[in-house]
Protein backbone atom coordinates (compact mmCIF):
# COMPACT_ATOMS: atom_id res chain seq x y z
CA UNK A 1 0.00 0.00 0.00
CA UNK A 2 1.06 3.56 -0.47
CA UNK A 3 3.56 4.77 2.05
CA UNK A 4 4.11 8.49 2.60
CA UNK A 5 6.44 8.05 5.54
CA UNK A 6 9.40 8.48 3.20
CA UNK A 7 9.80 11.96 1.83
CA UNK A 8 6.62 13.33 3.37
CA UNK A 9 6.81 15.25 6.67
CA UNK A 10 4.44 14.09 9.39
CA UNK A 11 2.03 16.54 11.00
CA UNK A 12 0.10 16.42 14.24
CA UNK A 13 -3.38 17.95 14.14
CA UNK A 14 -4.29 19.07 17.67
CA UNK A 15 -7.98 19.24 18.54
CA UNK A 16 -9.16 22.28 20.49
CA UNK A 17 -9.63 22.15 24.24
CA UNK A 18 -13.28 22.54 25.34
CA UNK A 19 -12.28 25.26 27.75
CA UNK A 20 -11.32 27.56 24.89
CA UNK A 21 -13.71 29.67 22.91
CA UNK A 22 -11.57 30.63 19.96
CA UNK A 23 -9.79 28.87 17.08
CA UNK A 24 -6.48 27.37 18.07
CA UNK A 25 -3.31 27.58 16.00
CA UNK A 26 -0.35 25.31 16.47
CA UNK A 27 2.94 25.20 14.55
CA UNK A 28 4.04 21.63 13.78
CA UNK A 29 6.87 20.73 11.43
CA UNK A 30 6.99 24.34 10.16
CA UNK A 31 3.30 24.34 9.17
CA UNK A 32 0.42 26.18 10.74
CA UNK A 33 -2.80 24.25 11.38
CA UNK A 34 -5.93 26.06 12.42
CA UNK A 35 -9.17 24.56 13.59
CA UNK A 36 -12.45 26.09 14.81
CA UNK A 37 -13.71 25.32 18.28
CA UNK A 38 -17.01 23.47 18.02
CA UNK A 39 -17.88 23.29 21.71
CA UNK A 40 -21.06 24.98 22.82
CA UNK A 41 -20.87 27.08 25.97
CA UNK A 42 -22.39 25.21 28.89
CA UNK A 43 -22.22 21.83 27.18
CA UNK A 44 -21.28 20.00 30.36
CA UNK A 45 -22.07 16.57 28.98
CA UNK A 46 -19.82 17.15 25.98
CA UNK A 47 -17.08 18.50 28.24
CA UNK A 48 -17.20 15.45 30.50
CA UNK A 49 -17.19 13.15 27.48
CA UNK A 50 -14.18 14.95 26.00
CA UNK A 51 -12.16 14.72 29.19
CA UNK A 52 -13.05 11.05 29.58
CA UNK A 53 -11.82 10.32 26.04
CA UNK A 54 -8.67 12.35 26.58
CA UNK A 55 -7.95 10.50 29.79
CA UNK A 56 -8.51 7.05 28.30
CA UNK A 57 -6.56 7.59 25.08
CA UNK A 58 -2.87 6.85 24.82
CA UNK A 59 -2.47 9.80 22.49
CA UNK A 60 -3.10 12.45 25.15
CA UNK A 61 -0.50 15.07 25.94
CA UNK A 62 -0.10 17.71 28.60
CA UNK A 63 0.76 21.23 27.52
CA UNK A 64 2.43 23.96 29.53
CA UNK A 65 -0.89 24.90 31.13
CA UNK A 66 -1.48 21.32 32.27
CA UNK A 67 -4.61 20.79 30.17
CA UNK A 68 -4.83 17.33 28.62
CA UNK A 69 -5.75 17.26 24.95
CA UNK A 70 -6.56 14.53 22.48
CA UNK A 71 -4.38 14.53 19.38
CA UNK A 72 -4.99 12.80 16.05
CA UNK A 73 -1.94 11.93 13.95
CA UNK A 74 -2.10 12.86 10.30
CA UNK A 75 0.50 12.95 7.56
CA UNK A 76 0.13 15.80 5.08
CA UNK A 77 1.34 15.59 1.49
CA UNK A 78 2.31 18.49 -0.73
CA UNK A 79 -0.18 21.31 -0.97
CA UNK A 80 -2.32 20.98 -4.10
CA UNK A 81 -2.64 23.70 -6.68
CA UNK A 82 -5.88 24.54 -8.37
CA UNK A 83 -9.49 25.16 -7.39
CA UNK A 84 -9.21 23.27 -4.08
CA UNK A 85 -5.80 24.52 -3.00
CA UNK A 86 -3.72 26.97 -4.94
CA UNK A 87 -0.47 28.56 -3.95
CA UNK A 88 -0.68 30.46 -0.72
CA UNK A 89 -3.95 28.80 0.30
CA UNK A 90 -4.20 26.08 2.92
CA UNK A 91 -6.27 23.15 1.70
CA UNK A 92 -7.17 22.28 5.30
CA UNK A 93 -8.14 25.72 6.53
CA UNK A 94 -11.96 25.92 6.59
CA UNK A 95 -13.61 28.89 4.93
CA UNK A 96 -15.61 31.23 7.08
CA UNK A 97 -19.00 29.73 7.80
CA UNK A 98 -18.01 26.30 6.39
CA UNK A 99 -19.25 26.96 2.87
CA UNK A 100 -21.21 24.09 1.26
CA UNK A 101 -19.00 21.72 -0.70
CA UNK A 102 -15.87 22.65 1.25
CA UNK A 103 -14.02 19.64 2.73
CA UNK A 104 -14.18 19.66 6.52
CA UNK A 105 -11.24 17.66 7.89
CA UNK A 106 -12.64 18.17 11.39
CA UNK A 107 -15.48 15.79 10.45
CA UNK A 108 -12.98 13.22 9.20
CA UNK A 109 -10.98 13.58 12.42
CA UNK A 110 -14.17 13.08 14.44
CA UNK A 111 -14.88 9.83 12.60
CA UNK A 112 -11.33 8.64 13.20
CA UNK A 113 -11.61 9.43 16.90
CA UNK A 114 -14.81 7.40 17.11
CA UNK A 115 -13.16 4.43 15.39
CA UNK A 116 -10.20 4.67 17.77
CA UNK A 117 -12.50 4.81 20.79
CA UNK A 118 -14.40 1.71 19.65
CA UNK A 119 -11.14 -0.13 19.01
CA UNK A 120 -9.79 0.89 22.42
CA UNK A 121 -12.95 -0.19 24.25
CA UNK A 122 -13.20 -3.48 22.32
CA UNK A 123 -9.69 -4.92 21.92
CA UNK A 124 -11.11 -8.28 20.77
CA UNK A 125 -13.79 -6.80 18.49
CA UNK A 126 -13.69 -7.21 14.70
CA UNK A 127 -15.04 -4.23 12.72
CA UNK A 128 -17.63 -5.14 10.10
CA UNK A 129 -18.73 -1.68 8.96
CA UNK A 130 -15.76 0.61 8.37
CA UNK A 131 -16.22 1.44 4.68
CA UNK A 132 -19.28 3.62 5.33
CA UNK A 133 -16.94 6.21 6.86
CA UNK A 134 -15.31 6.68 3.45
CA UNK A 135 -17.35 9.36 1.70
CA UNK A 136 -16.51 12.22 -0.66
CA UNK A 137 -15.16 14.38 2.19
CA UNK A 138 -12.99 11.47 3.29
CA UNK A 139 -11.58 11.13 -0.23
CA UNK A 140 -10.91 14.87 -0.41
CA UNK A 141 -8.87 14.60 2.78
CA UNK A 142 -7.07 11.54 1.40
CA UNK A 143 -6.29 13.50 -1.76
CA UNK A 144 -4.90 16.40 0.28
CA UNK A 145 -2.64 14.00 2.20
CA UNK A 146 -1.31 12.31 -0.93
CA UNK A 147 2.03 13.46 -2.30
CA UNK A 148 1.69 15.45 -5.49
CA UNK A 149 5.32 15.29 -6.62
CA UNK A 150 5.81 11.51 -6.66
CA UNK A 151 6.65 9.41 -9.68
CA UNK A 152 3.78 8.43 -11.96
CA UNK A 153 2.32 4.93 -12.16
CA UNK A 154 1.59 2.68 -15.12
CA UNK A 155 -0.99 5.10 -16.57
CA UNK A 156 1.43 8.04 -16.60
CA UNK A 157 -1.14 10.37 -15.00
CA UNK A 158 0.22 13.20 -12.86
CA UNK A 159 -1.42 14.82 -9.87
CA UNK A 160 -1.98 18.01 -11.89
CA UNK A 161 -3.82 16.09 -14.61
CA UNK A 162 -6.01 14.31 -12.06
CA UNK A 163 -6.86 17.61 -10.41
CA UNK A 164 -8.24 19.19 -13.58
CA UNK A 165 -11.50 17.33 -12.96
CA UNK A 166 -11.00 16.55 -9.29
CA UNK A 167 -14.58 16.53 -8.02
CA UNK A 168 -15.84 14.19 -10.73
CA UNK A 169 -12.76 11.97 -10.46
CA UNK A 170 -13.13 11.53 -6.71
CA UNK A 171 -16.87 10.84 -6.97
CA UNK A 172 -16.27 8.23 -9.67
CA UNK A 173 -13.51 6.68 -7.55
CA UNK A 174 -15.84 6.51 -4.56
CA UNK A 175 -18.60 4.86 -6.61
CA UNK A 176 -16.25 2.21 -7.99
CA UNK A 177 -14.70 1.49 -4.59
CA UNK A 178 -18.07 1.06 -2.88
CA UNK A 179 -19.72 -0.95 -5.68
CA UNK A 180 -16.81 -3.37 -6.05
CA UNK A 181 -16.05 -2.38 -9.66
CA UNK A 182 -12.72 -0.72 -8.86
CA UNK A 183 -9.86 -2.41 -10.70
CA UNK A 184 -6.49 -2.11 -8.98
CA UNK A 185 -3.85 -1.34 -11.64
CA UNK A 186 -0.42 -2.99 -11.52
CA UNK A 187 2.35 -1.10 -9.76
CA UNK A 188 5.36 0.07 -11.74
CA UNK A 189 8.52 -1.41 -10.28
CA UNK A 190 11.81 0.46 -10.17
CA UNK A 191 15.02 -0.41 -8.36
CA UNK A 192 17.04 1.95 -6.17
CA UNK A 193 20.39 1.36 -4.45
CA UNK A 194 20.06 -0.35 -1.09
CA UNK A 195 21.57 1.51 1.83
CA UNK A 196 24.71 -0.12 3.15
CA UNK A 197 25.33 -2.21 0.04
CA UNK A 198 27.33 -1.42 -3.05
CA UNK A 199 25.74 -4.14 -5.18
CA UNK A 200 22.20 -4.79 -3.89
CA UNK A 201 19.15 -2.78 -4.88
CA UNK A 202 15.75 -2.32 -3.27
CA UNK A 203 12.61 -2.70 -5.41
CA UNK A 204 9.97 0.02 -5.18
CA UNK A 205 6.40 -0.31 -6.40
CA UNK A 206 4.84 2.89 -7.71
CA UNK A 207 1.00 2.92 -7.86
CA UNK A 208 -1.02 5.24 -10.05
CA UNK A 209 -1.98 8.56 -8.49
CA UNK A 210 -5.64 7.56 -8.15
CA UNK A 211 -4.62 4.29 -6.54
CA UNK A 212 -2.54 6.25 -4.03
CA UNK A 213 -5.61 8.28 -3.04
CA UNK A 214 -7.74 5.19 -2.44
CA UNK A 215 -4.94 3.44 -0.55
CA UNK A 216 -4.58 6.53 1.61
CA UNK A 217 -8.34 6.53 2.28
CA UNK A 218 -8.21 2.89 3.42
CA UNK A 219 -5.14 3.60 5.53
CA UNK A 220 -7.02 6.43 7.24
CA UNK A 221 -9.81 4.05 8.27
CA UNK A 222 -7.49 1.23 9.40
CA UNK A 223 -4.97 3.35 11.25
CA UNK A 224 -7.22 4.25 14.23
CA UNK A 225 -7.98 0.54 14.72
CA UNK A 226 -4.41 -0.71 14.82
CA UNK A 227 -2.88 2.29 16.57
CA UNK A 228 -4.71 1.18 19.74
CA UNK A 229 -3.19 -2.32 19.41
CA UNK A 230 0.43 -1.38 18.78
CA UNK A 231 2.82 -1.41 21.71
CA UNK A 232 4.37 1.85 22.82
CA UNK A 233 7.81 0.50 21.89
CA UNK A 234 6.76 0.20 18.22
CA UNK A 235 8.04 3.03 15.99
CA UNK A 236 8.04 1.71 12.42
CA UNK A 237 5.56 3.13 9.88
CA UNK A 238 3.41 4.81 12.54
CA UNK A 239 2.06 8.39 12.46
CA UNK A 240 4.18 10.82 14.43
CA UNK A 241 6.90 8.23 15.00
CA UNK A 242 10.11 7.31 13.28
CA UNK A 243 13.73 6.27 13.59
CA UNK A 244 14.73 9.35 15.60
CA UNK A 245 12.11 8.60 18.26
CA UNK A 246 13.26 4.97 18.45
CA UNK A 247 16.87 6.03 18.92
CA UNK A 248 15.88 8.50 21.61
CA UNK A 249 13.91 5.83 23.49
CA UNK A 250 16.82 3.40 23.14
CA UNK A 251 19.25 5.97 24.50
CA UNK A 252 17.06 6.78 27.49
CA UNK A 253 16.57 3.11 28.38
CA UNK A 254 20.29 2.46 28.01
CA UNK A 255 21.09 5.33 30.34
CA UNK A 256 18.54 4.05 32.88
CA UNK A 257 20.06 0.57 32.77
CA UNK A 258 23.59 2.03 32.76
CA UNK A 259 24.61 -0.06 29.80
CA UNK A 260 23.58 -3.26 28.04
CA UNK A 261 23.69 -5.15 24.76
CA UNK A 262 22.34 -3.73 21.51
CA UNK A 263 21.46 -6.04 18.62
CA UNK A 264 20.76 -4.73 15.11
CA UNK A 265 18.50 -7.17 13.24
CA UNK A 266 17.22 -6.81 9.67
CA UNK A 267 14.51 -9.08 8.25
CA UNK A 268 15.84 -9.85 4.80
CA UNK A 269 13.29 -9.42 1.99
CA UNK A 270 10.40 -9.22 4.46
CA UNK A 271 8.02 -7.35 2.15
CA UNK A 272 8.93 -9.61 -0.77
CA UNK A 273 7.97 -12.78 1.11
CA UNK A 274 4.79 -11.85 3.03
CA UNK A 275 2.30 -14.70 2.79
CA UNK A 276 -0.99 -13.37 1.37
CA UNK A 277 -3.13 -15.95 3.14
CA UNK A 278 -1.56 -15.27 6.51
CA UNK A 279 -1.90 -11.53 5.95
CA UNK A 280 -5.63 -11.87 5.20
CA UNK A 281 -6.26 -14.06 8.24
CA UNK A 282 -4.36 -11.69 10.47
CA UNK A 283 -6.32 -8.74 9.09
CA UNK A 284 -9.66 -10.47 9.74
CA UNK A 285 -8.96 -10.58 13.45
CA UNK A 286 -9.83 -6.90 13.61
CA UNK A 287 -11.42 -6.05 10.25
CA UNK A 288 -14.19 -8.03 8.55
CA UNK A 289 -15.63 -5.28 6.40
CA UNK A 290 -16.25 -6.75 2.95
CA UNK A 291 -15.44 -3.55 1.03
CA UNK A 292 -12.12 -3.03 2.83
CA UNK A 293 -11.06 -6.68 2.55
CA UNK A 294 -12.01 -6.78 -1.14
CA UNK A 295 -9.90 -3.70 -1.90
CA UNK A 296 -6.88 -5.07 -0.05
CA UNK A 297 -7.26 -8.35 -1.90
CA UNK A 298 -7.27 -6.51 -5.22
CA UNK A 299 -4.08 -4.68 -4.32
CA UNK A 300 -2.37 -7.92 -3.33
CA UNK A 301 -3.27 -9.44 -6.71
CA UNK A 302 -2.80 -6.33 -8.87
CA UNK A 303 0.56 -7.47 -10.20
CA UNK A 304 3.84 -5.73 -10.96
CA UNK A 305 4.92 -4.11 -14.21
CA UNK A 306 8.64 -4.41 -14.86
CA UNK A 307 10.45 -4.20 -18.19
CA UNK A 308 7.12 -4.16 -20.00
CA UNK A 309 5.93 -7.43 -18.45
CA UNK A 310 3.18 -7.77 -15.81
CA UNK A 311 3.68 -10.53 -13.25
CA UNK A 312 1.44 -11.52 -10.34
CA UNK A 313 3.56 -12.77 -7.43
CA UNK A 314 1.92 -15.26 -5.09
CA UNK A 315 3.66 -13.71 -2.09
CA UNK A 316 4.94 -10.32 -1.03
CA UNK A 317 3.69 -6.75 -1.31
CA UNK A 318 5.28 -3.84 -3.21
CA UNK A 319 7.18 -1.27 -1.17
CA UNK A 320 7.06 2.44 -1.78
CA UNK A 321 4.42 4.53 -3.45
Amino acid sequence: MANDHEGSPGTWETLPSPSKGRPETRLTNSRMIRGPVSWAVGDKQGTRRWYRQAKETKCGETDVRGSQRLIVPLSRGNRPEGPRGGKGASSHEPSEGNMPGTPRPDLVSTKRRRIAELARNGPDMAFTNLAHHIDIEWLHTAYDLTRKDGAVGVDGQTAAEYETNLEANLQDLLNRAKSGTYVAPPVRRVHIPKAGSATETRPLGIPTFEDKILQRAVLMVLEPVYETDFLDVSYGFRPGRGAHGALDALWRQTMNLRGGWMVDVDLRKFFDTIDHGHLREFLKRRVRDGVILRLIGKWLNAGVLEAGVVTTPEAGTPQGG
